[in-house]
């Protein structure tokens, strides 16, 4: 058995919720929380993000940018390569990820490509999305990939 700690690759809304001042909404609020406690044991995994997270993270408001930048920090940047832009490709060409969701598609790529054991997210649109999971993995193996675990982090807050 494995002494390597998993690989997780983290996706924009995960540094967004952590690093977000407090929402008012109830549910909102309820994932930050979940998020910070989840961040807290992140030391458990070993943690990837892309070039595509680092340019979603830099947008918007320049002192949240700042913080999300921060949070990735230490995290190991992965390269979106041309198999990954493939995959992400194939991901909108069978309408699986909206074609107006490109980079949502691209997190999914390359978190597979990469070989992440896991892929988390609060975006329960196009990523994390239960009626979209099983033919994102479907084509990822028909690819020769082994598909991420796709989950929140209330989902992987126990192994």
């Amino acid at each position: 058995m494995s002494l390597m700690k998993p690989r997780v690759y983290i996706e924009t809304t995960i540094v967004s919720y952590l690093t977000a001042l407090p929402s008012r909404d109830i549910v909102t609020a309820a994932h930050q929380q979940l998020t910070r406690e989840w961040w807290a044991r992140r030391s458990r995994y070993q943690l990837f993000a892309s070039e595509a997270v680092l340019g979603e993270a830099a947008g918007g408001d320049p002192a949240a940018a700042q913080r999300r930048l921060r949070e990735l920090a230490d995290v190991r940047m992965l390269a979106i390569t041309p198999g990954a832009r493939d995959l992400a490709r194939a991901l909108i060409e069978a309408r699986i990820v909206p074609a107006t969701s490109a980079v949502d598609a691209l997190h999914v790529a390359t978190a597979a490509v990469h070989g992440m054991h896991f892929l988390i997210t609060w975006n329960c649109t196009h990523i994390a999305n239960a009626s979209l999971r099983q033919r994102i993995e479907g084509l990822c193996r028909l690819r020769g990939l082994e598909p991420p675990t796709i989950c929140t982090p209330e989902e992987l807050a126990e192994e």
